[in-house]
């Protein structure tokens, strides 16, 4: 078995091959890997090759796979030294759509510096996840002490759709002991993080009709409903005056003692002042381990090339999130029957699921979570890592758990409150980067001590 680094050769192994590791992470987040059907596949399949030759070069046996019409994944695999541990360490190459340009500061796919922070869309989520596990083979190299296999998912901000066939194809190959999901985020800039429990998503579409097509608003306005005035009422039945999720039979759990000061939050959400907060309980209840209920968008005519005519139907895309313990099937069924309930004036309501994804709590006893907590104090100078829960949702952490349950899952953060994920000027933090660079080298070096 090979003998771990001291701490100072990791720090010196990695400020070593760091360099090189952000000139990569510029090369990949300049290909526009969005995975959304209606963007060319043609950038995803090139991130997948610019990811597998990273991986090759890093002296792992490699391979492009896809499952149906899912977008490509790469697998990387080097074996592990007799009686050491196998670490399975996910991320994912393909990345949100930019959006509008004109919002951004710099051009989305092309990596720019400003004050510390390195900007471009992906660049946090999740091509910095990619880029931490390739820093940790690098720095590594013939004194890796572990088995790794590298998981890299072509589809994962577009739901994950073929995943679950893809790890049943290839389970053989990815079984672990220890699985490092490299795609949530840091408490703060400075504050290291392992995250312990994520929401659940269920995203669905409702629709109102009140008339065959649309008729004259002056002739029938005053005794005809139409179909946005329906929707806006409709939707405003989600939300008590509190703002609290109004849906009778979802769940509701209690959240750790954690603070998170409102002025913080207000600043990181971007709030405008006078706007108020929404919900009761405390913050991270209402973040972690409350339901939130969100319009995401409403098909109707656009305000400016409206005719003066009743809306014969409207729709709009909603998006539920759900907290641990709650099942998506029974939540889609709470709110479905909730809207129909509560249909103004007679109107005929459908409501149809888009997607949804189970949230999950991570058992953090294990003595992988142990070593972990010691490699994030190591880099981050000192400072404890804080466990924290993520209102967003990673579905597919639950499909790890359920297909690997001997593995220990640690799901590590790659940006900070401010990086900004899915939204214009996503950003990292330089000294940040290099920490988790550090943090997984040093965790991969400390992992050989355990046995398979």
């Amino acid at each position: 078995m090979t003998a771990p680094l001291t701490e100072p050769d990791v720090r010196a192994a990695v400020d070593r091959v760091l360099p090189g590791v952000l000139e990569d992470l510029r090369r990949l987040v300049a290909i526009p890997s969005v995975s959304f059907p209606e963007f060319d596949r043609r950038h995803v399949q090139q991130s997948a090759e610019l990811t597998e030759q990273l991986l090759r070069d890093c002296g792992l046996q490699t391979q492009i796979v896809s499952a149906g019409e899912g977008q490509p994944a790469v697998i990387g695999r080097r074996p592990a030294p007799p009686g050491a541990p196998t670490v399975l360490l996910y991320a994912h190459h393909d990345v949100q759509p930019p959006g509008d340009p004109a919002v951004w500061q710099s051009e989305p796919f092309t990596v720019t510096e400003r004050d510390g922070r390195l900007y471009g869309r992906g660049v946090a989520d999740d091509k910095a996840g990619v880029m931490a596990h390739v820093a940790a083979l690098r720095a590594l190299g013939d004194q890796l002490g572990v088995g790794v296999v590298v998981f890299v998912e072509g589809e994962e901000e577009y739901g994950s759709q073929t995943l679950e066939e893809l790890l049943q194809r290839h389970r053989d190959t990815l079984t672990a002991d220890v699985i490092v999901i490299a795609d949530s985020a840091n408490w703060d800039v400075g504050v290291p993080a392992l995250t312990t429990s994520l929401r659940g998503i269920v995203n669905l579409f409702v629709e109102v009709r009140t008339l065959e097509s649309a008729v004259h608003s002056g002739m029938f306005g005053g005794a005809v409903p139409d179909a946005l005035t329906v929707l806006s009422r409709l939707l405003a039945t989600l939300h008590d005056e509190a703002g609290d999720v109004a849906v009778p039979g979802l769940v509701h759990r209690p959240a750790a003692p954690l603070e998170y000061p409102v002025d913080r939050l207000r600043a990181e959400a971007g709030m405008r002042e006078g706007v108020q907060l929404i919900g009761t309980g405390s913050l991270v209840e209402r973040l972690w381990t409350r339901p939130s209920l969100s319009v995401l968008g409403i098909d109707a005519p656009s305000a400016g090339e409206a005719a003066n005519a009743l809306v014969p139907s409207a729709r709009a895309k909603l998006s539920l999130r759900i907290p641990p313990g709650e099942d998506p099937k029974s939540a889609y069924n709470a709110v479905t029957a909730h809207l129909q309930a509560h249909a103004p004036w007679g109107a005929e309501v459908t409501v149809s699921l888009e997607a949804d994804g189970a949230p999950c709590v991570i058992d953090t006893t294990g003595p992988a979570y142990q070593i972990a907590r010691a490699a994030l104090r190591q880099a981050w100078d000192g400072v404890d890592p804080v466990d924290i829960g993520l209102g967003g949702s990673i579905p597919f952490i639950a499909t790890f758990q359920e297909m690997f349950p001997g593995a220990e899952i640690l799901v590590t953060g790659m940006g900070d409150p401010t990086s900004n994920l899915h939204g214009p000027n996503e950003s990292i933090d330089l000294g940040e980067f290099r920490r988790i660079c550090l943090a997984e080298t040093l965790l991969l070096n400390n992992l050989a001590s355990l046995e398979r």
